[in-house]
């Protein structure tokens, strides 16, 4: 088994976990790779001197924000992701630091399965493709007021809201800035996509379910100089003027999520969001 580790390079403590980390999968016989730039660091092989394909997993430690980070900058591997959470929220992140150890082993032990989750592929104009696995998010950036965004879904006209903006949410990404925006928590597992405006001008305009199988256009058609923003998992940046269009779809890429055994996401889901309902059993 070859298992790429990424520790999170702006936590000073990030570092000597990743090197016991590495220290213990080594022992159970697991080749350990890395970024050349911290092979040495962590005691572990550079990933240049490996084929990418014949990695099996990728741990990354931090917390979501890592796991999209990597994510984005591997997305050609067809490894699953695992997430160590080193910080405070962490839906996909959900080992705790106090957790490693027996976490790993049930992976080593294969007691897990794998999540395949919907990633969006978005397009605007005759510009390159890209990917998101959490939300593209459409922002009025500079403006100084409200912009308008039109909605196709299928080509059928569904509304323009008059709005600071719009996110486009997966069901893995509900859980993020959709959730805060006022949008609904989708089940990781559901076929379908989240559209919820941003500070919306009419409060009619309410948060939208549909399939993930729509095609959905959204078309920036107010006369202002200003560009407006558009961002994919807060990571990758466009800009788009007045009456450019962005076309997102269903990738045929999966965002591939290892969960173990020992951690089911309605008890993240609890403790992230610190649910305080009471337990009542019954018999």
């Amino acid at each position: 088994m070859i298992i790429a580790l990424f520790a999170n390079e702006t936590k000073p403590n990030s570092f000597k976990l990743a090197k016991d980390i590495s220290s213990f999968l080594k022992k159970h016989k697991i080749q350990v790779v890395t970024k050349d730039n911290i092979a040495k660091k962590i005691d572990a092989l550079p990933l240049s001197k490996i084929k990418k394909k014949k990695i099996d997993f990728l741990i990354t430690m931090g917390g979501d924000g890592t796991i999209l980070e990597h994510t984005h900058k591997y997305l050609n591997l067809e490894a699953a992701v695992i997430g160590i959470n080193l910080g405070y929220l962490g839906f996909m992140a959900d080992i705790p630091e106090n957790d490693i150890y027996p976490s790993l082993k049930e992976l080593i032990d294969g007691q897990y399965k794998i999540d395949e989750r919907i990633i969006l592929e978005g397009k605007i104009s005759n510009k390159k493709s890209f990917f998101s696995i959490n939300e593209v998010v459409f922002h009025r950036a500079t403006n100084p007021s409200l912009i308008d965004l039109k909605v196709n879904i299928n080509k059928n006209y569904l509304n323009t809201f008059a709005a600071d903006g719009l996110i486009v949410s997966t069901p893995n990404g509900s859980t993020a800035y959709s959730l805060a925006a006022g949008g609904p928590i989708l089940s990781p597992d559901l076929n379908g996509l989240v559209l919820t405006p941003i500070s919306p001008h009419t409060i009619s305009n309410r948060p939208f379910v549909f399939s993930s199988n729509d095609i959905i256009e959204i078309k920036y058609i107010s006369n202002k100089k200003n560009n407006i923003e558009v961002y994919s998992d807060g990571i990758l940046y466009h800009k788009m003027k007045s009456n450019e269009s962005l076309t997102l779809k269903k990738s045929k890429k999966t965002f591939k999520l290892v969960k173990l055994k020992r951690h089911n996401y309605y008890l993240t889901l609890r403790t992230k969001l610190n649910w305080s309902g009471k337990l009542m059993l019954t018999n």
